[in-house]
């Protein structure tokens, strides 16, 4: 019996597949139940194409509360501007935590990146960062953000730009990415900078010995003021302690209250100003809003005051909240809201949720900019 032999025909790939994919499939295999992913999140975090990382690679302190965390991001890091910062996400307690901190390192060949974080009472991240923080940790990373920084024609005229810098605490942090980007170098950069600092004490003073060291190689006049010796600083003391003020563009970060009448005092003088803040200013005019009840998921119920945001009121009553930049920025604080109203700090618009009207899913809010307008009920902490 004869037997007709038909040519072997390629059995063509599924439409749109590739080598790479067929791999990926057959090394998925075979690290189940896990993924590959997971496998190399393990073995190489911060390679290429994976979620944005740093491994911290030095813990080092500055001051009894503060820390520089020097980290090594990953592949994908693009760089960033003297003063802008970073989200950073942190494990603790087996919860992932973000927060925002500015970049604090001068030009690197190695590529390290810095951020210095003061520790604030009752901080979960912070604290952990600076007291609990260990070498080869690995930290979750968003790439730099923010406008504050320096115009590159600054450094171009004929003569150094006259510059006035005011910080208070740990709002130094993004000045002294700048200086350090201007006089780590070979050559450093010329520069006409006066450079107010205000802290709580002499030993109080983040990067103290390195800015005190500026100031003697003639690079900045520093002006410090303590206020265990000096008392608070005012912004009515400008004039007498930079004489050249009219002259001088300022660049400030530090607490609210010496942000706000640094505002209105060069806003009335109708001087240049450039503004950092950790927070965002409330809305004037709120002092005195009526806050209320904020009821959680898991059964909490706080008093919040009208001015309080309500991330704040629910994480200093236990409850376990997200939240990324704490500016109303990233939005990585949205939860929904099913019932009652709150306000706006930035703008005081009102927002109100009431049930039976508003869907089974309730109204998104930012907690972080968001304070009780009356009796609420946040869908978060169940």
């Amino acid at each position: 019996m004869s037997s007709i032999s038909l040519p072997r025909v390629a059995t063509p790939a599924a439409a749109g597949t590739t080598w790479r994919d067929r791999l990926r499939r057959v090394a998925d295999a075979a690290v189940t139940p896990l993924d590959l992913d997971d496998v190399l999140d393990v073995f190489a975090p911060l390679r290429a194409g994976a979620p944005l990382r740093g491994r911290i690679v030095e813990v080092r302190p500055e001051t009894a509360h503060s820390a520089t965390i020097v980290l090594e991001p990953g592949k994908d890091w693009r760089g960033h501007q003297p003063g802008q910062y970073v989200r950073v996400g942190v494990e603790v307690d087996g919860i992932r935590l973000w927060r925002t901190y500015s970049l604090t390192h001068g030009p690197r060949r190695d590529g390290y990146i810095s951020i210095t974080v003061k520790a604030i009472p009752g901080g979960v991240v912070s604290g952990h960062l600076v007291h609990r923080a260990r070498v080869g940790q690995v930290v979750q990373l968003d790439q730099a953000q923010g406008d504050f920084v320096l115009p590159p024609q600054t450094w171009t005229t004929p003569e150094p730009a006259k510059l006035l810098m005011v910080t208070g605490g740990s709002g130094i942090t993004p000045v002294v990415g700048m200086l350090r980007n201007l006089f780590n170098r070979a050559t450093p950069v010329r520069a006409d900078i006066v450079l107010l600092h205000s802290a709580l004490t002499h030993d109080d003073v983040i990067f103290g010995r390195e800015l005190r060291e500026y100031a003697e190689r003639g690079l900045i006049t520093l002006i410090e003021r303590h206020t265990d010796v000096d008392g608070m600083l005012a912004v009515t003391e400008l004039e007498q302690l930079v004489p050249d003020l009219v002259e001088r563009t300022t660049y400030a970060c530090g607490p609210a209250g010496l942000l706000d009448a640094l505002e209105e005092f060069c806003a009335a003088a109708g001087l240049p100003l450039h503004v950092e803040r950790f927070r965002p200013p409330v809305l004037s005019g709120l002092e005195d809003a009526e806050g209320g009840t904020v009821a959680f998921a898991d059964g909490t119920v706080v008093d919040a005051g009208g001015t309080t945001p309500i991330l704040d009121a629910g994480e200093a009553a236990g409850v376990l909240m997200p939240s990324g930049c704490r500016m109303g920025v990233c939005f990585g604080c949205v939860v929904p809201m099913t019932a009652g109203a709150v306000r706006d700090l930035r703008n005081g618009a009102l927002t109100i949720a009431v049930p039976g009207e508003t869907g089974p899913g309730g109204i998104p809010i930012q907690t972080c900019v968001s304070a009780a307008a009356g009796d609420c009920t946040i869908d978060v902490g169940g």
